[in-house]
């Protein structure tokens, strides 16, 4: 549960953050007639709107397991980040079809000291936001986190493609904002499917560690002959590991029973992302494989 709380309360420090820049650019982006500001802040607006999906999904990521869900409810902060990329999305048509309709009314935005003065310290303010729950998303394995840091990250080069365009504004090319403002927009769709693509394959069962690992550590155990069949699966920061490993069939089942507890917690213990390992018995005539490098068990 600490996981989710701190997750939670990252995602409210950046929330907080976010309306706030969105207000300062899209506001000013409105007042001045700058689309390709008003199009900043209608993206820095959906990243506090995907800090919310984002809280959403971490409230329901954090229930327990039970009876309906046995493998817990983790999978709830990967469809945060489908949410996220949803927003995205949509948020990306709409600033293509304002961008469409600016190029054809040619109308010519009002550029300012003040308009470059905004969108720098918005950047300068994303950067450290973006820099921030990064570094914390990688840590904490949290993949709403990284998504939105991703989402921040494409704000940062929206809005330096924001300042390009003022800068080619007032050198004569008013055409330039609304074009900034479609290259935002592809932008935004990059991220999308970035977010996407990484969501995707949490959903659909990738597998999370290394196999060759696994059967490393299942093999060093004693009283393990063979290991095979490793599956992987869940998020990044909760995995289920299943897998097969061949015992002396001289051995009384409490004894192999033993040997399977003993696999179980040296894969807990060397790789602490894992919540679950289920270890699946095989009887060997003999066990050759590792009787060189491991002392004899008590078969009784």
């Amino acid at each position: 549960m600490a996981y989710y709380e701190t997750v939670r309360r990252i995602l409210i420090i950046i929330f907080l953050i976010n309306i706030a820049t969105a207000l300062v650019k899209g506001g000013y982006g409105l007042l001045t007639g700058s689309l390709s500001m008003s199009a900043d802040g209608v993206h820095s607006l959906f990243d506090g709107t995907s800090n919310i999906i984002g809280l959403v999904g971490i409230s329901l990521a954090s229930r327990p397991a039970d009876k309906e869900y046995p493998y817990g409810h983790a999978k709830f902060e990967t469809f945060a980040s489908l949410g996220i990329a949803m927003l995205l999305f949509i948020s990306a048509i709409e600033l293509a079809l304002a961008a469409a309709e600016r190029l054809q009314s040619q109308s010519t935005p009002q550029i300012t000291e003040m308009s470059f003065a905004v969108m720098g310290i918005t950047m300068l303010i994303n950067i450290g936001v973006s820099a921030y729950e990064y570094i914390l998303g990688r840590r904490l394995r949290s993949s709403i986190l990284v998504a939105d840091s991703l989402h921040t990250r494409s704000d940062i080069l929206a809005s330096f493609g924001v300042i390009l365009g003022l800068l080619a504004v007032e050198m004569g090319y008013p055409q330039a904002d609304p074009v900034i403002a479609l290259l935002i927009c592809a932008l935004i769709l990059m991220t999308g499917i970035e977010i996407v693509r990484d969501s995707s394959q949490v959903l659909l069962d990738k597998a999370l560690l290394d196999e060759r690992q696994i059967i490393d550590l299942a093999e060093s155990v004693d009283g393990v002959c063979t290991c095979h069949g490793v599956r992987t699966r869940g998020t990044t920061g909760e995995i289920f590991v299943d897998l097969h490993i061949g015992v002396d069939s001289s051995l009384s089942i409490d004894v192999a029973h033993k040997v399977g507890e003993d696999v179980e917690s040296m894969i807990k213990s060397r790789i602490p992302r894992v919540r679950d390992v289920v270890v699946h018995l095989e009887p060997k005539d003999y066990c050759e494989l590792n009787a060189a490098r491991k002392p004899a068990i008590n078969r009784q």
